[in-house]
């Protein structure tokens, strides 16, 4: 693979790169990610590159907030448990050391975050409406965008106001069945044969409504199986790097028609540049963090043979438990690194900052995957602390549109809940509460909620807080 750098490539200079590994930069711009067209920065007037400085006096620091799930594709089997971040490793799974195969890259010098800004306008949803066969004008529910009836029969689009503007579709399923004899509005498509289509004729689908979020160029996989509907998955490239986390999924049924589908509509805008390390010093934050964890560190000891308890049959394949309580680390091996960018929430908001993309393997031919750790130096970027321990009314995420604020959450079935803000110049302090149901017996279910408050003033950049955790709560 040629190591030239590409016309358009603005990331700053370049060290060495050897041939074991891959450093994914030199990559042309293949589509435009998060629903909206991308482009790769000009310099500007003094040389320095547009959209932040490079400047290691000038460059703010990146105060990350605690681990949340991005926007998930559609059925993506990768997409992570509640609270852990894209292409990071989960805490509550057996300790992980990385191990790399090769030398790795050492990358650029420097990158820039990016993020997107401002609000969805009606006409860009209009355009996808239209593209998904959605008859109807955009209206306002909440703090969203809505086309279509989610009581059915037909199709329902919602696109969220605030950027980035997050799009989900589905075809919706009529609640009352045609009176027998009668044509009905809006009849269920003929029924299918249970086969997906193939790939290239999921692809052709797709085509149109990746075109209606500046996506036509995008270069598409369609392996995925979810039962008989096939999904078209699509990673953007930001000036000219790989994203991990900003995906667009677009669901074909058995007929071929789109039948679901996900993914951002505003277009991302570049911010400031940061200086960034190199895959081997982002390797060894990742297995430190492993460690600080308390998960994996070295001189574990030794495996002993668990005792069954009276009454229980001495295992025939005992498991290795080491005498400290910890579970053995499981290795796993780095085989590819990129350097690219992934989505974490700064302040609240979802944004592609600057990582190595470790492609691993556990174990010999196990399963690959895919982990993420920031490449910003880290004297540039503020770790989150631990949030106070607080119960299911957390608040998850939320939506603004104005002076409206939608806030999404977890509470039980059986009580009633509100929710109030506390505003201040920097910050809007949400709090939810819960009036449990007087008398009976309750199903202990908890399912997710959402509540509107009116604010005095439209939320602007202000930072939303979940006053009860004291965590910073990110946009939807």
């Amino acid at each position: 693979m040629s190591t030239e750098r590409p016309d358009n490539d603005v990331t700053g200079p370049r060290r060495r790169r050897p041939p074991l590994a891959v450093a994914s930069v030199a990559a042309a711009v293949l589509l435009a990610g998060g629903g909206g067209a991308y482009w790769a920065s000009t310099a500007s007037g003094d040389g320095s590159p547009a959209g932040g400085s490079a400047s290691r006096d000038k460059a703010p620091v990146l105060a990350l907030d605690a681990a949340e799930a991005g926007p998930a594709t559609p059925g993506d089997p990768s997409t992570p448990p509640p609270g852990i971040a894209p292409g990071e490793p989960d805490p509550n799974g057996p300790p992980v050391v990385y191990r790399a195969a090769g030398q790795l890259p050492d990358g650029p010098d420097e990158a820039a975050v990016h993020r997107a800004t401002g609000t969805v306008a009606s006409a860009e949803v209009a355009r996808l409406a239209k593209v998904l066969g959605i008859p109807g004008t955009p209206r306002t529910v909440d703090a969203s965008w809505v086309v279509g009836d989610e009581d059915g029969p037909g199709a329902l689009l919602k696109v969220t106001k605030q950027a980035p503007g997050t799009w989900t579709f589905a075809r919706t399923i009529p609640t009352k069945p045609c009176d027998p004899g009668k044509m009905c509005a809006n009849q269920s498509p003929p029924e299918a044969d249970g086969q997906p289509v193939s790939e290239k004729a999921a692809k052709a689908a797709a085509v149109p409504v990746l075109k209606a979020v500046g996506q036509d160029d995008a270069a598409l996989t369609a392996g995925q199986l979810m039962g008989d509907v096939r999904v078209v998955n699509a990673d953007p490239k930001v000036d000219g790097l790989p994203t991990y986390g900003w995906s667009t999924g677009v669901q074909v049924g058995p007929d071929g028609t789109v039948v679901g589908g996900s993914g951002q509509l505003k277009a991302l805008e570049k911010g400031d540049t940061y200086p960034v390390i190199g895959a081997d010093a982002a390797l060894e934050q990742l297995n430190q963090a492993g460690k600080a964890k308390g998960d994996g560190g070295k001189d574990i000891g030794g495996c002993a043979t668990p005792v069954p308890l009276e009454g229980e049959p001495k295992p025939s394949d005992p498991q290795c438990v080491p005498p400290n309580g910890k579970r053995a680390p499981v290795t796993q091996t780095v085989e590819e690194a990129e350097f690219g960018l992934a989505l974490r929430y700064v302040e609240g908001r979802q944004t592609l900052v600057p990582s190595w993309l470790f492609h691993v393997r556990q174990g010999t031919g196990g399963p690959e995957s895919t982990v993420t750790q920031i490449a910003v130096a880290p004297e540039f970027v503020e770790k989150p602390t631990a949030p106070t321990p607080s119960g299911d009314r957390k608040a998850t995420s939320y939506a603004a549109d104005g002076r409206t604020l939608e806030v999404t959450f977890w509470g039980g079935v059986c009580s009633a809940y509100t929710a109030s803000a506390e505003e201040s110049p920097g910050q809007v302090r949400i709090t939810i509460t819960e009036k449990a149901q007087k008398g009976g017996a309750c199903i202990m279910i908890a399912k997710e909620l959402k509540r509107t408050v009116t604010l005095e003033k439209p939320l602007g950049d202000r930072t939303v807080i979940d006053a009860e955790s004291g965590a910073t709560v990110p946009r939807s």
